[in-house]
């Protein structure tokens, strides 16, 4: 049993709100700043506040540019103001708007934003100091905010541009969702129907019907589900529909469960209501032995011996962001004495299509095994101790004759010890210590 993730969307979703929301529900701001540091951009600061969004209290995260990289993602005025004597201007535009609403262009137009690639973004991530799965969502992100781009302007994702998606703000806010997320230890993540509105908004070169291109497609390819308000405006953006369908991972709450912690996240736009989106953290309520999984997990199977070890790497990445439980690759001895690699998957049955096509694209094998095999699983629940150097996460499982045994969260672990500048030993000798295992 883990941690569920809860986003309800009720009044929308923007990169924005998700992360002001799930440092409210207790992802460190500090560590946070750490990790943001190490992506080597300039020209911005970030401000965490505290807002009231209606009768509520929110945090509010803000990523504040300088003059150079200022856009008019916020400003009422220019989205929605006279969009009659400028609609006319939509034929013919397939181009970017404000930093949380991305759109693919093809000319700058005088605007200082950078232009960038979605390898240029994909490299600026891969600098970071920070877990591997925090680095897999943001590119997983990206990647379905440049899949978007490139059906509705008719290109590749390799040849497709960015303005707004590659300016710092944006960047900033689906690292810092992907940052938050891991330092949570969220298992599985549902999210509610988003909440949309009508009419158009105006973009850097031109008027855009709601919801915008980017959104509508991502919505299409992913399967999220959009609730009509009636009400004027854009309440979901790229950015954040993006990261809904990189992260969510089932439509199913738990039966039953314990909320750990609730958080509400603002938005920049003075909309009536204010947009917010509300992350429940919940722990699901079970058994406490030893269970027989009554689904099967299936296991996939090859051999190639003419792959590189970078390139299974590469493939081993792909194999997780698309849903794999697990993947690994072996070495072995095949036909005639050839040293070789065994690619092994383990997955649910619905992902086996989209994994053996991922398989037969990036590597050489031409045939693939595949088998059902029963599993028993440990009962498994998150816990925190605390320690000298602050807080660990930890994961505890329960025996079959009871006992409980507990293990520290390696990217806990690594977390502190990268934030305080303090030995990765040190920090785990102490987490032991606190659990009675050293």
């Amino acid at each position: 049993m883990g941690r569920t993730l809860y986003l309800q969307c009720d009044t929308g979703i923007s990169g924005d709100m998700v992360v002001g929301a799930l440092l409210d529900a207790g992802a460190s701001e500090r560590g946070l700043r750490v990790a943001l540091k190490t992506l080597g951009l300039k020209g911005y600061e970030i401000r965490i506040s505290q807002k009231l969004a209606g009768p509520f209290a929110a945090c509010d995260f803000d990523v504040v540019v300088d003059e150079e990289h200022a856009n008019h993602d916020h400003d009422m005025d220019w989205l929605y103001g006279e969009l009659e004597a400028t609609e006319a201007s939509v034929a013919g535009h397939h181009h970017a708007h404000g930093s949380h609403h991305a759109h693919g262009h093809h000319h700058e137009h005088g605007h200082h934003h950078a232009h960038r690639g979605l390898a240029d973004v994909m490299a600026i991530i891969e600098r970071a100091e920070a877990a591997p799965s925090v680095k897999r969502t943001a590119r997983k992100i990206f990647e379905i905010i440049a899949q978007a781009e490139a059906k509705a302007h008719g290109e590749t994702i390799e040849t497709v541009h960015f303005h707004e998606v590659g300016a710092i703000d944006s960047i900033v806010d689906v690292f810092a969702a992907a940052w938050c997320l891991d330092d949570l230890g969220i298992d599985d993540v549902v999210v509610s129907p988003l909440a949309e509105g009508e009419g158009h908004v105006r973009c850097a070169h031109g008027v855009l019907p709601i919801p915008v291109p980017a959104v509508a497609h991502i919505v299409e390819a992913h399967g999220l589900v959009l609730k009509r308000t009636h009400r004027t405006g854009e309440l979901v953006t790229p950015t954040g529909a993006a990261i809904a369908a990189a992260t969510a991972t089932t439509d199913e709450l738990p039966e039953q469960y314990r909320i750990v912690s609730t958080g509400v996240g603002a938005g920049k736009r003075a909309y009536d209501p204010p947009s917010t989106v509300r992350a429940t953290i919940m722990e699901e309520v079970g058994a406490t032995r030893a269970q027989t999984e009554s689904s099967p997990v299936w296991k996939l199977e090859t051999e190639v011996d003419d792959c590189t070890g970078e390139a299974l790497a590469y493939v081993l990445d792909l194999l997780l962001e698309v849903g794999a439980r697990e993947a690994h690759f072996v070495p072995v001895f095949m036909k005639k004495g050839r040293p070789g690699y065994q690619i092994e998957v383990l997955c649910d049955e619905e992902r086996i299509a989209a994994l053996e096509e991922l398989l037969f694209r990036h590597t050489t094998t031409i045939g693939i095994r595949r088998m059902p095999l029963l599993r028993t699983v440990l009962v498994r629940e998150p816990g925190v101790v605390s320690t000298a150097y602050g807080e660990v996460r930890t994961k505890r499982v329960t025996l079959p004759n009871g006992c409980v045994r507990a293990y520290p969260e390696h990217d806990s672990v690594a977390a502190i010890a990268r934030e305080q500048g303090i030995g990765y030993q040190d920090v785990l000798r102490a987490t032991l210590r606190e659990l009675g295992r050293e």
